[in-house]
């Protein structure tokens, strides 16, 4: 795993440095739920509560889909 040094601005806490990246990576599909999670402090369940605040769906499940399920 690579290691990232920043410097922050005062008004930037680390933790929340890390909680952003770490949604953006999993938005992006870059990271798995785990790997986000992990890279934000938080356990799963906590971490897809943190999405879900943000608006940002844990699960990306495209309509068509959804429908086509409803009806088997």
């Amino acid at each position: 795993m690579a290691v990232l040094h920043l410097e922050l601005p005062s008004d930037v806490q680390a933790e929340e440095a890390s909680l952003l990246l770490a949604i953006k990576l999993w938005e992006t599909k870059r990271l798995s739920l785990g790997q986000a999670a992990k890279l934000a402090g938080y356990s799963k369940r906590a971490f897809m509560e943190i999405l879900g605040k943000h608006g940002i769906p844990v699960f990306d499940y495209p309509p068509e889909d959804l429908e086509a399920e409803i009806h088997l």
